[in-house]
């Protein structure tokens, strides 16, 4: 087999290695509800861990799968994913996915302090 034939075959199992194990939305929104509580709970920063926990279980959660609805957006390429943020009339991306992997860009600290310090202003 010549180097042109065995180059086209592992890019063509690479592909379909890629196609198969493109992770799902509901594993973007999974790793995107823990970093989100994550970034909650930093930003709380209360003396009372008890409290913090109550507060995300009562509103906490509620909170972040409203956001997760309306301002997240997932871009399937069927080879990989695109997780994008939308916040102020502008889209941000913060992650992807492929081969079973989901990434957080650390860009998403920075937006949500930009995020937080919006919403404390108001």
């Amino acid at each position: 087999m010549s180097k042109t034939r065995i180059f086209a075959l592992v890019g063509i199992v690479i592909m379909v290695v890629a196609f198969l194990t493109n992770p799902s939305r509901e594993r973007h929104e999974e790793i995107l509800r823990a970093k989100a509580e994550e970034l909650l709970t930093a930003q709380l920063n209360y003396e009372q861990k008890d409290a913090v926990e109550l507060g995300m279980m009562l509103f906490g959660n509620r909170v972040i799968n409203e956001f997760i609805e309306n301002n997240v957006k997932i871009d399937n390429y069927y080879l990989f994913t695109i997780t994008r943020i939308r916040w102020e009339n502008q889209e941000h991306t913060i992650g992807g996915g492929a081969f079973g992997m989901v990434w957080l860009s650390p860009k998403i600290d920075e937006e949500a302090n930009k995020i937080i310090q919006t919403l404390q202003t108001l």
